[in-house]
């Protein structure tokens, strides 16, 4: 949670607004006459107390300023004024104020006669659109941000502003992706690189580089983000701009910062050691840059300090503190100095066990809320209120913490700061729930489920560091509402209404992390859950939720309106170990025993509770909503030991990512017009070797020996334009792709082989989705054959619920692991003759398992295969 805050202030500041800066009092001095020198002077102050975070005081200027302006009939330095003044107020979250001083401003500016300096006039109006969009976007109102841009941008084309253009395609960005159109922020991100490097170097290019770079990374091209805000550091070192350098180094380090932290969480220590290497050398770099730019230099050092931290380097962060301690003591009163101070006081929260005092701590945020208070900052203020509130929880004192988080709640509510205000209500939570008060809590966690929910734009998409927070700041909030909504003393005197909502809350937590994986939040529901189960006769779907200390089972059964809760005593630790250890075993053919027990041990705690009721339902498919580690293996390898059999033998089986995601439509009636394609030879792409697939052809002649119509692209023909080509002009029920690929939980590490390249699952999206404007038909079922989920990434499943729910298919069939094998070719075989003859994909994958496991029993060779998605 502490990390979050402070990367969404540094990003504030520094990355997602670039209209932050005033940017037009130069033009005040040389285009109109100042009839006061008075007046002067005031602009001139205003802009330097602007720039020093003096907020308050800039206002009283500008307000000052403009009214003079006024008095003297000088309307093109009152509206600049005005839009000035706009900034201003959105620094302090007065957004009424901020939009009346825009509204006035442009509204002066479109009733300026033509002049002399019409040119003038023109670039003022653009400019003070820019602050108008910047204003819309701030508040959520991102399809008028966008359109403001966008006539920012037919100004500057006439004005032939280059600099400006620029800015304002990378402002355009950030709004197609707050709306969800990630694909079309990427071609605008693209078009603004070829111009930045058609122009000559200079300091222009090199802000320019990094501010693109910085969007690119909250898209989620970490590897792109990364090449262009090295050339940005190039460019500035080569034109020696030390600002520039700075900032791009500064921008470097976080990105390496921020995969160390992605690693970190995925249990990849060896790969978040390496990054964090990185990222200490670029912040270092930056420190010894930034010396004509302290706030950078000091920036540089809170991060690396922080970056220390939560490497427990406590030796080295210590020897930061007094050089980052009087560089603080040392700042004028602003929002930036607060936020300094809340940021190191984090830092040294964490260090309590290393002579760091919690009073020592305490101080430091209660001087940052004095500051904050003065300057009448109410979302700084709320910041360092409930830091300190934390802090007092941290040390246990939470009568104290709980009337902090209180007052840092109504702060934040004042200015409906739904970012913040979550952050204290999950606070509250947790502090009433020490002190044992369950229904108080269970409010305050809705309360902050409810602020996420109606954050979901901002948090995946206006935000670029949650990606990798998200398990610290956000999954944390669901998870424990869950828990709480589940602490009854009985499975007879269940609350229907909070298994429901425990339920929509797991659902809402699918969605949450597959919007977080593609940095878009356009994962809208489709169906209805309850109708949607009701209909199916004979399917169950069962949410197992993993929780610290137990495993909790929601079972939804068809034909009646109750749902089941079941609890095995089995905790967080001792589950995942088990899961990983099977995750490992599965994938070679000769550890057959040593998975039989791991998946006989999962059977007894997932399903054993559940089977009676399975059982009297004449259930026939079950669906699972897997949670967490179990969603790294295939549901169909549990083992009954009492029957001696696994789950495919007794089930058909189905994941879904969230039920709400799937539009389940039966396959009956789809005559079967296969796309094949595949890669069989070895290839070397991006410096990645791919083995040979020495099965692939045949497996590719079997698909077609079943189907009645079908097309091939084998190796050579086997490239993206190919492959887009074929799925706009013909209407492919099946798209079947024989060829290496990898699920992964970080976007540029899912990807499928062609031929000449790795087709990312950004662009796997936009290609299978093309056709649905020249052919309206929804492919049925995508096949993704050799694939394998990434080595090492415990949540390398949700790149495959990611290409599913993505990939334009109502369902995919993938694998877990690559098994190049006959085996293969003759599991596709018997698939397409099921599904041929009319049954739900989920039989016809079961019957196909069971073709394989009746000649094989060892589970290498028949459980890699999962079906994702409508499984009618």
């Amino acid at each position: 949670m502490l990390q979050r805050r402070e990367i969404a202030q540094h990003s504030d500041s520094k990355i997602q607004n670039p209209n932050s800066t005033i940017l037009y009092f130069p033009a005040l001095a040389k285009t109109s006459a100042v009839n006061s020198t008075e007046t002067s002077r005031l602009v001139q102050q205003s802009q330097a107390l602007y720039e020093a975070g003096q907020f308050i005081e800039a206002v009283q200027l500008l307000e000052k300023a403009a009214n003079e302006f006024k008095a003297n009939n000088d309307a093109l330095n009152e509206a600049i004024a005005l839009s000035n003044l706009s900034l201003a107020y959105q620094k302090l979250g007065q957004w009424q104020e901020a939009t009346e001083a825009i509204a006035q401003s442009i509204k002066l500016l479109q009733t300026l006669k033509p002049s002399d300096s019409s040119q003038e006039q023109a670039q003022i109006l653009a400019q003070a659109l820019d602050v108008k969009g910047g204003l819309e976007l701030a508040r959520g109102q991102t399809e008028a941000a966008l359109g403001s841009w966008q006539e920012a941008v037919k100004i500057y084309q006439q004005l032939n502003d280059t600099s400006a253009l620029i800015r304002d395609r990378i402002n355009q960005a950030q709004a197609m992706q707050a709306l969800g159109n990630y694909l079309q922020a990427h071609k605008t991100l693209i078009s603004v690189q070829e111009i930045l490097q058609k122009q000559p170097d200079s300091a222009l290019k090199a802000t320019g580089l990094d501010s693109l770079g910085n969007v690119l990374r909250s898209l989620g091209y970490l590897n792109d983000s990364y090449k262009i805000l090295e050339e940005s550091y190039f460019v500035a070192r080569r034109v020696g701009d030390a600002i520039a350098q700075s900032n791009a180094l500064l921008s470097l380090g976080n990105i390496a910062r921020a995969q160390a932290s992605a690693q970190i969480s995925l249990g990849n220590s060896k790969s978040a050691n390496d990054y964090t290497k990185t990222a200490t050398q670029y912040y270092q770099q930056a420190v010894q840059i930034a010396s004509v730019t302290p706030t950078v230099r000091l920036q540089a050092q809170l991060n690396l300090l922080r970056l220390l931290v939560e490497q427990k380097q406590f030796s080295t962060a210590k020897a930061l503190l007094p050089q980052i301690q009087s560089q603080i003591a040392n700042l004028p009163p602003s929002r930036t100095a607060v936020n300094y101070q809340i940021n190191f006081a984090q830092s040294l929260s964490k260090m309590r066990q290393n002579s760091i005092q919690p009073k020592d701590v305490a101080k430091m945020l209660a001087q940052a809320v004095q500051v904050a208070n003065d300057l009448k900052d109410e979302r700084t203020e709320s910041y360092a209120l409930g830091t300190l509130g934390e802090l007092y929880e941290q040390t246990g004192q939470l009568s104290d913490a709980k009337d902090l988080t209180q007052q840092a709640l109504v702060k934040a509510e004042s200015i409906d700061a739904q970012d913040i205000a979550y952050q204290w209500h999950w606070q509250m939570g947790r502090l009433l729930q020490k002190q044992s008060h369950i229904p108080a809590a269970t409010d305050a966690y809705n309360r902050a489920y409810n602020a996420l929910k109606s954050l979901r734009n901002d948090l995946v998409a206006i935000n670029p560091d949650v990606q990798f927070s998200f398990r610290e700041s956000i999954e944390p909030v669901y998870r424990q509402y869950v828990d709480l909504l589940l602490q009854l003393p009985d499975n007879t005197n269940q609350k229907p209404d909070n298994l429901l909502q425990a339920r929509q809350v797991i659902e809402s937590l699918q969605l949450a992390e597959l919007d977080n994986f593609f940095r878009s939040p356009c994962l809208l529901p489709r169906v209805d859950l309850d109708k949607l189960v009701e209909k199916q006769k004979y399917t169950a779907v069962i949410y197992p939720i993993i929780l610290d200390n137990r495993l909790e089972i929601i079972t939804k059964l068809p034909g009646q309106d109750t749902i089941y809760r079941n609890t095995t005593k089995i905790s967080k630790n001792v589950l995942e170990k088990t899961v990983e250890q099977l995750q490992k075993d599965l994938p070679i053919a000769s550890r057959e025993p040593d998975v039989k027990q791991s998946s006989q041990r999962l059977y007894d705690w997932l399903i054993r509770p559940i089977e009676t009721n399975l059982t009297n339902k004449n259930i026939k498919t079950l669906v699972f909503v897997l949670d967490g580690a179990l969603r790294n293996i295939p549901m169909a390898i549990l083992y009954d030991k009492q029957q001696q059999n696994y789950l495919i033998e007794k089930y058909a089986i189905s994941l879904a990512p969230g039920l709400q995601l799937v539009d389940p439509k039966p396959l009956q009636n789809v005559q079967l017009n296969v796309l094949v394609a595949g890669v069989e030879q070895e290839r070397v792409i991006e410096g990645q070797s791919f083995a040979e697939l020495s099965n692939v052809t045949q497996e590719l002649k079997q698909v077609q020996s079943e189907v009645k119509t079908s097309k091939k692209l084998l190796n050579q023909d086997f490239t993206e334009i190919n492959l887009e080509k074929q799925i706009q002009s013909t209407p492919f029920s099946v798209v079947h792709l024989a060829t290496h690929g990898q699920f992964s939980s970080d976007l540029e590490q899912t990807y499928i082989l062609t031929w000449n390249d790795l087709l990312k699952v950004k662009e796997l999206d936009n290609l299978l989705r093309t056709r649905g404007e020249s052919r309206p038909e929804t492919i049925e079922l995508l096949v993704l054959s050799a694939c394998k989920t990434a080595t090492g990434d415990k949540r390398a499943a949700l790149g495959l619920a990611g290409v599913a729910v993505r990939a334009g298919a109502r369902s995919t069939l993938a694998t877990l692991w690559t098994v190049d094998d006959k085996s293969t070719s003759e599991f596709m075989g018997e698939l397409y003759r099921q599904l041929d003859a009319g049954v739900t994909k989920a039989q016809a994958l079961q019957h196909a398992q069971l073709a394989i496991l009746a000649k094989e029993n060892r589970p290498y060779f028949w459980a890699s295969y999962v079906l994702v998605g409508n499984w009618l």
